[in-house]
């Protein structure tokens, strides 16, 4: 798209041709009223108050596409008229408890109502009755809905459930009269939004993932969140900015905070937000926020015991849920007293990403989640994206319902959500085993193969072979057919059968063989059998490509030939690269801390096993504070280091604490934000300098983003021909959480506190003769564990899921070296 000028209210505007009026105007801090329009959404006209005059002519600026030179005025006299009779017909039969509704101190409503300056009503109808529902951890009242469609609209094009949809109200016609008496757009919008209501898509329930994004966008009280409901006034909670503590996306949002009762002054979370016109939240974000360590005071006797165990240890073993700050206090820890440093998530990840530079000749991956956003052409290879990272599947979904784009989507389990993004994705169910034949098939479809090392190009080619393909191809043959018709006599009147000949041409199909270049990799993988047709058909026109490498491929007995294959994409394919990182800090752990692959005599774990435990989940030796507790910073996704804020204060002793004790000493955890390792790509940036918001125009600005360092490269690299005997057949399990829960912080936080089971799709509950509830004995090489069975209607096909929210299963050490492992399952 080229670059163009327009004029908005005689401001000069840089934009995109083809760009919305609207967008533009907000991203040069032009208002504009709107209601129903979001952002990074398709427009739906719902509420038509983002009417302006372009070059003469009123246009919505919420669907009309700006053109070079083109004059915007935002206000005009009928504008303004327009405007008003559409605040009113929303006012209409709109009840009167805002001192009690959840949004009151912050609905558009009223803004607008105000805005608009409303003050007198002209119409009226009867109204109809409208029960309030209760979808589980979200609350609808429709009384109070204005069928803006923000939250079906968000839904669809942002997160890809598509869960919701208009449904009939059954109220009145509107007086035909109002047509004549009433502008044309108020009235229009009217007319639909008397008709209209917001339901589930399918039956009475919401059948969707939970993200709460539909509460986010509501513009009145209408959808809230059933924990929040009746809880507070909005006004008199204190919003504090953090950085979502459960997956490596890292997502911004606002914890809101106030005392938890009068006669209980200690701070609580009542709910969070997100900036949801630039970034989206899942529902463990939003919804799994309480899991702070609340503890009375210092532990004196515990501390001590702490610091001894320290002086007796000669390995700390940590989780990835801390701060890079922390992860820094460790390796300071380190490179005093020689402790082995063990995280096995991390140490994996630094291997993986050790033999991918050694392709690249750089740290870190070229592409960050709103590359993906952007590309209309999207592949996904080794992740449960749902689960894994949904900032990264939400990105997926919308880069196929908004840019017009296509994908591929390659894993063993079939995913039902992602499924449903669209006809242009093309999901590959592959056999666990075979994650580097779907590089491979990246590389052959999309590398250039005039720079791909010989060897890799030559292997590639001993996929093709020349075969027949039988096709359909449609043809028309000339028939000549007798046709007898009634005509009228034109001086009698009277009608008589006339029969003649008529050529027609007769569409027939064939069949016919034709010479085809056959991939093997595709039947290796099985894929679709019209594979090749559609792809012709989803390519055309693409212009900006991405991928996304999961978990899958870092937690895999092959990662290092994987690792290499995915820079050899990077580097011989358009593709921008995202890699997964699995645990919320584990890039920056890999960055920051030397690790270790073996264990000691005595063990310090801290959030992990050991002889003497540090929890922040309050089942350890010593307390410890939980991310929201904490300041600090995390490095996400997309390579940028973000800040977190103390959203509850904490009682007790810090690492820092501890640390201080042992000789390495700093006042404050956050002094070693500015002390982070700047040859490893950080800054040396001060907590307290680091930005943390989003401008008008959606760029984010949190921390800052790391250097992508160069590394040495291998001038000549080697990869490794895949096994396809390395399939594995037979019973089957995933080491793979359920929405919503990423860990056990998740997995204590009040509205999505659960207890871990094994899930199994509705069809393989079926084949195991079993049901929901029963108890089931899972058998692993390294072990076995007893489990709940729980169907899970988001998977689909055969293999298991086995979570590790809950660390008493021990799925780490059940799946040490693969996600997948050979399983038997028999019932208790």
């Amino acid at each position: 798209m080229s670059d163009i000028t327009i004029k908005i209210d005689g401001k000069e505007c840089k934009a995109k041709e083809g760009e919305y009026i609207l967008n533009i105007a907000r991203a040069n801090g032009i208002f504009i009223p709107a209601i129903c329009y979001l952002t990074r959404c398709s427009p739906t006209l719902a509420c038509r108050i983002c009417l302006v005059e372009a070059d003469g002519k009123q246009v919505y600026a919420c669907n009309a596409k700006a053109k070079d030179g083109m004059e915007i005025t935002t206000l005009t006299e009928n504008i303004a008229a327009e405007r008003r009779a559409i605040m009113e017909v929303y006012d209409v039969n709109h009840p009167l408890q805002c001192g009690v509704c959840d949004q009151s101190g912050e609905c558009e409503l009223q803004n607008y109502t105000l805005e608009m300056g409303v003050d007198a009503q002209h119409y009226a109808i009867k109204d109809v009755p409208r029960e309030s529902k209760d979808w589980g951890l979200i609350h609808y009242d429709p009384g109070l809905c204005i069928v803006c469609e923000r939250c079906v609209t968000v839904c669809k094009d942002m997160i890809g459930d598509a869960a919701l949809k208009t449904v009939p109200r059954g109220g009145e016609a509107l007086d035909k009269e109002l047509k004549n008496s009433m502008p044309k757009d108020a009235y229009a919008m009217w007319n639909k939004l008397n008709k209209s209501l917001i339901g589930p898509t399918t039956g009475e329930m919401l059948e969707c993932t939970d993200c709460g994004e539909c509460i986010a966008v509501c513009p009145v009280g209408a959808l809230v969140s059933s924990d929040f409901q009746y809880t507070s006034n909005a006004w008199e909670l204190t919003s504090v900015p953090a950085a979502c503590a459960h997956c490596s996306a890292a997502c911004h949002l606002y914890y809101d905070v106030k005392h938890t009762s009068i006669d209980n002054p200690e701070p609580k979370i009542y709910r969070v937000k997100n900036e949801w016109n630039y970034v989206s939240l899942c529902g463990a974000g939003r919804f799994g926020y309480d899991f702070e360590n609340r503890v009375e005071g210092k532990d004196e006797t515990a501390f001590k015991k702490a610091v001894e165990a320290f002086k007796k240890a000669d390995t700390i073993r940590f989780s990835s849920t801390i701060t890079n700050e922390e992860a820094m206090i460790l390796q300071r820890l380190k490179e005093k007293y020689g402790y082995r440093l063990l995280n096995d998530d991390a140490k994996r990840f630094q291997k993986f990403m050790k033999a991918y530079g050694s392709v690249t000749g750089r740290a870190l991956w070229n592409g960050e989640l709103n590359d993906l956003h952007r590309s209309d052409f999207v592949v996904s290879v080794g992740s449960q994206l749902k689960s894994d990272n949904p900032r990264a599947r939400f990105a997926f979904n919308n880069a196929i319902k908004m840019n017009k784009g296509a994908g591929l989507y390659f894993h063993p389990v079939k995913d039902p959500v992602v499924e449903s993004f669209g006809k242009n994705l093309i999901a590959i169910n592959h056999k666990p085993g075979l994650e580097e034949a779907a590089l491979y098939l990246i590389l052959d479809l999309f590398g250039d193969k005039k720079t791909l090392p010989k060897e890799v190009v030559k292997y590639l080619n001993t996929f093709h072979k020349k075969g027949k393909k039988t096709i359909e191809e449609t043809i028309k043959e000339k028939v000549v057919q007798k046709v007898t018709k009634k005509v009228k006599d034109e001086k009698t009147g009277e009608e008589k059968e006339v029969t003649e000949e008529v050529t027609k041409m007769v569409p027939k199909k064939v069949k016919k063989q034709v010479e085809v270049d056959l991939n093997g990799l595709l039947d290796i993988l099985g894929a679709p059998e019209d594979f090749d047709d559609r792809m012709v058909k989803m390519l055309a026109k693409k212009e900006s490509f991405s991928i996304v490498l999961g978990e899958d491929l870092v937690n895999h007995p092959r990662a290092e030939n994987l690792a290499k294959l995915a820079g050899l994409i990077e580097e011989h394919t358009d593709f921008k690269v995202v890699v997964l990182p699995p645990k919320t800090n584990t890039l920056g752990v890999s960055l920051i801390c030397d690790l270790d692959d073996e264990a000691g005599e005595y063990v310090v774990g801290y959030n992990a096993e050991g002889d003497f435990r540090l929890s922040a989940a309050g089942n350890g030796d010593l307390d410890m504070p939980a991310i929201n507790q904490q300041e600090g910073t995390f490095t996400n996704v997309d390579k940028r280091v973000v800040p977190t804020y103390v959203a509850l204060p904490y009682k007790g002793y810090l690492l820092n604490d501890i640390a201080n004790s042992l000789g390495v000493e700093a006042r404050l955890t956050v002094d070693y934000t500015a002390a982070l390792p700047e040859e490893k790509g950080f800054k040396a940036l001060e907590f307290d300098d680091l930005p943390n918001h989003y401008t008008n125009r959606g760029e984010e600005i949190r921390g800052y983003h790391l250097e992508n360092r160069e590394v040495p490269a291998d001038k000549k690299v080697k990869v490794e021909k895949f096994d396809r005997k390395g399939a594995m057949e037979d019973e089957v399990a995933y080491r793979c959480n359920p929405v919503l829960q990423f860990n056990e912080f998740t997995r204590k936080a009040h509205e999505i506190a659960t207890d871990a089971k094994l899930y199994v799709s509705p069809e393989k509950l079926e084949k195991l003769g079993v049901n929901e509830g029963d108890t089931v004995r899972v058998t692993l090489p390294a072990g076995s564990v007893e489990l709940a069975v729980a169907s899970d209607k988001f998977i689909g096909g055969d293999i298991v899921m086995v979570p590790d929210f809950d660390p008493s299963i021990g799925a780490d050490r059940l799946f040490s070296v693969n996600r997948y492992q050979n399983v038997t399952i028999e019932k208790v």
